[in-house]
């Protein structure tokens, strides 16, 4: 995937989302703030916004003060007077993050296209198979054999679609925790105990 920002623009977008705040932001609104500027299709990563924010603390561009558990970050006058000094390049960054959006969107709408065509094939393929498998055992091909072969496929897709989308929502859900600083062992332990019922509650299905 292309890089969303170019080099030194992720850390005066920062800038200029904590200029729009009156009382700070904490790292993780500035991580959603930015999950919502394009429009869900690029959320950073903690990894990813710390250090900067770090870098334009060193720089005196911003300040940090604890709030409870959580930092809060505000622009210092330094930091107005960079953002001041490149108005018109930051106008560009926000030019480019429209084209980001829009370009995001296109990839995600590209991969879903994708994969419905892959699992058309599968389907295709599938019933091809069953065909060749009921033609090689002697039998005639009846249509519903055919039909449950090919339910069979379609209801697997689906289940991978559902684990593939489970894992996505919950890794972004962990990931969040992380970076405030409070996924607990507890919850570690909760999903792995929960995975497994569900697996043994599947697996019962499966031989029921």
């Amino acid at each position: 995937m292309t890089p969303v920002f170019a080099h030194g623009h992720l850390r005066l977008y920062l800038l200029s989302l904590l200029a729009e705040s009156e009382h700070g932001m904490h790292g993780y609104e500035l991580i959603q703030a930015l999950g919502d500027r394009f429009g869900g299709t690029y959320v950073p990563s903690a990894g990813t916004i710390y250090p900067r924010l770090a870098k334009l603390e060193e720089e005196g561009l911003v300040t940090k003060a604890a709030d409870g558990r959580k930092t809060v970050y505000a622009i210092t006058d330094a930091g107005r007077a960079e953002l001041a000094s490149r108005e018109a390049e930051l106008d560009g960054i926000e030019n480019d993050v429209t084209d980001s959006v829009r370009r995001l969107a296109d990839e995600v709408r590209s991969s879903v296209n994708d994969a419905m065509r892959t699992l058309r094939a599968d389907l295709a393929a599938a019933a091809r198979e069953a065909r060749d498998e009921a033609r090689s055992a002697g039998q005639s091909v009846r249509a519903e054999y055919v039909g449950a072969h090919v339910e069979s496929r379609n209801q697997l897709q689906q289940a991978e679609a559902v684990l593939t989308e489970f894992r996505a929502r919950m890794r972004s859900e962990l990931r969040v925790q992380t970076s405030r600083g409070q996924l607990k062992h507890e919850t570690v332990e909760l999903l792995r105990s929960g995975l497994d019922e569900v697996r043994a509650r599947v697996n019962a299905s499966l031989k029921g």
